[in-house]
């Protein structure tokens, strides 16, 4: 079995990864994240802290954070508790509905432990789409 087809769960993601993102508006210029994700196990889960720099062109360097909470079914939840997609356990497809934009979600564990997570973003608000890719802070 390949590592692609080999389930994940929330045990493969704990604790430190290194993040890059890239975030690409259809109109306007490509913002860049660079920073951690450190996951740390919880009761029922984990919690997911991501901190960075955000550099969007013309505007500069910001530190940027953000948390969500992973449930041991890979469910993902925003910090006040709603649920916003699962990862799919093998990789693959998922997606979120935030009225009145559309989340799609393409997760690739295929070169596991790098791996990636693509969200395509269209609606009349919004219309990007963002590639984080992850790597473990320290290499086994």
């Amino acid at each position: 079995m390949t590592s692609c087809q080999q389930k994940k769960s929330l045990q493969d993601f704990i604790g430190d990864w290194l993040i890059e993102r890239d975030i690409r508006p259809v109109d306007g210029p490509q913002a860049h994240f660079t920073g951690r994700a450190t996951w740390q196990p919880e009761v029922g889960g984990a919690l997911y802290t991501e901190i960075g720099q955000l550099h969007m062109p013309g505007q500069g360097t910001f530190e940027a954070e953000r948390k969500y909470r992973w449930d041991n079914d890979l469910r993902v939840f925003f910090q006040d508790g709603r649920f916003f997609h699962v990862v799919p356990s093998r990789g693959g497809d998922s997606a979120h509905w935030c009225d009145p934009d559309q989340y799609d979600a393409s997760y690739d564990f295929e070169n596991w432990p790098l791996w990636s997570c693509r969200w395509r973003v269209k609606g009349p608000r919004k219309n990007y789409e963002m590639i984080s890719r992850y790597r473990p802070a320290v290499q086994a």
